[in-house]
């Protein structure tokens, strides 16, 4: 049972609405499949104990039909040329009601169950004594073990707008329904619809999502109702009205559908169907989800400002982040101390301090890197191939930023600077959730860079997440966020994996390796093992795991350098520097060394596990067994056996005769990175630019149609793709009449051209 449908274990009394759209078929004729079911899964409730009242619909539809079959048999051809008017409803409600009543009373009796009719007006309700009356009526009915069934009486109804009062409101039979669940004290009231619940969006839009809780501060404004039903009065704009209604009085309400033969029996079962609106719902249900999607909303809009930006203007941007890095060294640094004093304090490993501590010159690094991005060729629109598919029209594939991306980050400040410029110049909207032992630079650095963008793109761009409780709601925007980068453990990543449907690029392990072959230099090996492991230990890209960087722990090694002693002699330098070693199965007893508890093992220390294979090809077949696809190196001076491990290692990120410091999104090149991904699909090794960006198709033609593939002749020709600078320009020119127009300043452009300047 869905626990926020506990409650319906202790209903007692339930009344079930029953919408036109499910009495009748969609030519107007009735549905008897449908209330042959709806009347059996009465007589189980019954039969369980519960007390069941009906409120129906179909009265005037059901009249109507038989009111023009009536009209047409009694016809005669003249009459039926000249022009039908359309049936009052009053007659139809007269005749339609008799008739529904005397289906409802024969399928009842067909399952040994008594039924009874009341038909009522808003006028009524304004009785004291009638309400009176009405209540020990329908008491007595249910002793009776009868079911009652209610509906309004149309045929003498003389509303002609909604009558309200303090306990209700009466407009149509779902607003009837509401308002005799809090005359009768019903337990429970389910309205039958058309449709599987309350939608975000018109429920024929692919992007609408079935709401299964409402919560009034967080779907009152967000919702948009599309047409109402095909026939009846109100349709789910007034189901809405009417559950808000019972639920503010205390009685909860489920819409669901009515097309379901056990819909009702499910929702007495507690099942996670249609949706309840319930009086305590906003406490089941906190606000941050909803603050989590304004959140992201704002990221993708304000992404949508960003791309509408010249390159040059978007390559202000990050200069002027820059600037404002370096302007405000002195403030970043203060509060980057205060991080690392409560983490000294707090006892945190000294790894993580000295990742979480920002040195001397890192500001003025990370301001650089920031520049290099800003001089870069501008991703954003890049024409990748052109095609001719027929005379005339051209069709292009081009560069795009992906959307909005949610990147958790581990306690590196400068992680927050490297991926808010990364999204910047890729033109994607960014949420960010940072450890918390980096709070106060994280605050600081945001502060900064957000308050360095302009205001046509607007702060929103790049969202602070300062909660961890938030993740979870993040975790369910599969219709605003597009990509989910964690930084982090390997528990945090997959975890990650787990809750979320929105794609996840990272890994979940960070075993790596590195292979001295028989033909490797030593001297050489030493100085890239010692690199690798020591250069920077609390990096994340030392032979240690951190973070979405590499590490290395394995070190294999040919049998033949165990044979002349090179083992021996790499063996000490690494405990020299003060790594510890263990050993795998063969090398633990050749080399005295504790045995190594699996070769999965990732250490957060200055240690690594120590192995001997035969040859080249059992180290890759180890690699392949234990690693993680992540980094993997050789050491050798055969370039035949180093093209052999080159091509078969099946890593992100595969070394010849170089330290695996080298992979990092600088050291590549990219400016900057977000992460190494071991993911296949999409980006693999370092997170660039070119990670953040997928591909869209542009077609331009003159009016061609396909016409069953004869509208066209097909050429299918390539079409040489012209300079970036000019592609560049191009794209320049046409943001530019797209800033000019939404600004209300298009003046001077023509098809995108500025004519101006030609």
């Amino acid at each position: 049972m869905d626990p926020s449908r506990a409650f319906v274990k202790n209903a007692k009394r339930v009344i079930i609405k029953v919408g036109t759209a499910v009495v009748t078929r969609a030519n107007g004729g009735l549905a008897l499949g449908r209330l042959g079911s709806l009347c059996e899964q009465v007589k189980e409730l019954m039969s369980a104990g519960l007390e069941v009242i009906l409120v129906t619909s179909g009265a005037v539809g059901i009249g109507r039909q038989r009111l023009r079959y009536q009209r047409l048999i009694n016809s005669s051809f003249v009459d039926l040329q000249k022009p039908q008017v359309e049936l009052d409803g009053k007659p139809c409600a007269a005749v339609g009601q008799s008739g529904l009543m005397a289906l409802y009373d024969s399928l009842f009796s067909q399952l040994d169950v008594a039924s009874s009719q009341l038909l009522v007006t808003d006028n009524e309700f304004k009785d004291p004594e009638f309400r009176r009356q009405l209540n020990h009526t329908v008491t007595s009915l249910l002793e009776l073990r009868v079911v009652p069934i209610f509906n309004e009486n149309d045929a003498v109804s003389t509303r002609k707008a909604p009558y309200e009062d303090a306990t209700g409101i009466f407009w149509d039979n779902d607003s009837l329904a509401a308002l005799l669940a809090l005359e009768l004290r019903a337990d429970l009231l389910i309205l039958l619809s058309d449709v599987d619940g309350l939608y975000s969006g018109p429920p024929s839009d692919p992007r609408s999502k079935l709401i299964h809780t409402y919560v009034k501060e967080k779907h009152d404004e967000t919702i948009t109702f599309g047409d109402k039903s095909r026939v009846g009065r109100g349709g789910m704009t007034a189901k809405v009205k009417a559950a808000c209604h019972a639920a503010e009085a205390g009685i909860p309400v489920v819409i669901t559908s009515g097309f379901a033969a056990d819909g009702a029996l499910r929702v007495l079962q507690g099942e996670h169907l249609g949706t309840l609106f319930h009086k305590d719902a906003h406490l089941w249900f906190s606000v941050k989800e909803h603050n989590a999607r304004q959140m992201a909303v704002n990221a993708r809009d304000a992404s949508r400002r960003l791309q509408v930006l010249s390159s040059s203007d978007r390559r202000k941007i990050l200069l002027d982040v820059a600037d404002a890095l370096e302007a405000n060294e002195e403030l970043i640094r203060r509060e980057n101390e205060s991080d690392v004093c409560v983490a000294k304090e707090t006892r945190i490993a000294d790894a993580l301090v000295s990742r979480l501590t920002l040195k001397p010159g890192k500001i003025a690094g990370l301001a650089k890197s920031v520049r290099v991005l800003a001089d870069m060729n501008d991703p954003i629109g890049e024409v990748l191939e052109r095609t001719e598919l027929a005379d005339g029209l051209i069709l292009e594939k081009t560069t795009s930023p992906l959307g909005v991306l949610l990147i958790i980050f581990e306690s590196r400040p400068d992680a927050l600077v490297q991926i808010a410029s990364l999204a910047i110049r890729s033109g994607n909207g960014l949420l960010l959730k940072g450890g918390k032992e980096a709070t106060r630079s994280n605050a600081i650095l945001h502060k900064i860079i957000t308050e360095a963008l302009p205001k046509s793109v607007g702060s929103e761009l790049i969202g602070l997440v300062n909660s961890r409780d938030e993740i979870p709601d993040l975790l369910k925007l599969d219709d605003v966020i597009d990509l989910v980068i964690p930084r982090g453990s390997n528990k945090l990543v997959s975890e990650i994996k787990e809750s979320t449907k929105i794609p996840v690029l990272g890994h979940a392990d960070g075993v790596c390796h590195v292979y001295v072959d028989k033909a490797a230099d030593l001297d050489m090996a030493e100085r890239i093992v010692l690199d690798a492991k020591t250069d920077y230990p609390a990096a994340c890209n030392a032979m240690v795991r951190m973070s979405l960087k590499y590490i290395h722990e394995t070190l294999l090694v040919h049998e033949a350098v165990m044979k002349t002693g090179g083992l021996d002699k790499l063996v000490l330098a690494l405990q020299a520097a003060g790594v510890r070693l263990y050993g795998g199965l063969k090398a633990a007893d050749r080399l005295t060394l504790p045995k190594a508890s699996s070769f999965h093992h990732e250490y957060s220390s200055m240690a690594c596990t120590v192995e001997i294979v035969k040859d080249v090809l059992g180290a890759i077949d180890h690699i392949h067994e234990h690693g993680s696809a992540h980094t993997d190196c050789i050491i050798t001076e055969d370039r035949d056996v180093a093209e052999v491990f080159l091509r078969q290692v099946d890593s992100a990120a595969v070394f010849h005769n170089a330290s695996t410091r080298f992979c990092d999104g600088a050291r590549f090149g990219l400016g900057a990175e977000v992460g190494i991904s071991t993911s296949r699909i999409h980006a693999r090794g370092p997170v660039g630019v070119e990670g953040l960006l997928t591909t869209r198709w542009l077609l331009r033609g003159n009016g061609q149609v396909v016409d069953g593939d004869h509208g066209v002749k097909f050429t299918h020709k390539e079409v040489p793709i012209d300079c970036r600078k000019k592609a560049s320009r191009m794209l320049d020119a046409a943001n530019g009449a797209v800033y000019a127009l939404s600004s209300g300043t298009l003046e001077g452009f023509s098809n995108g051209i500025n004519l101006k300047t030609g």
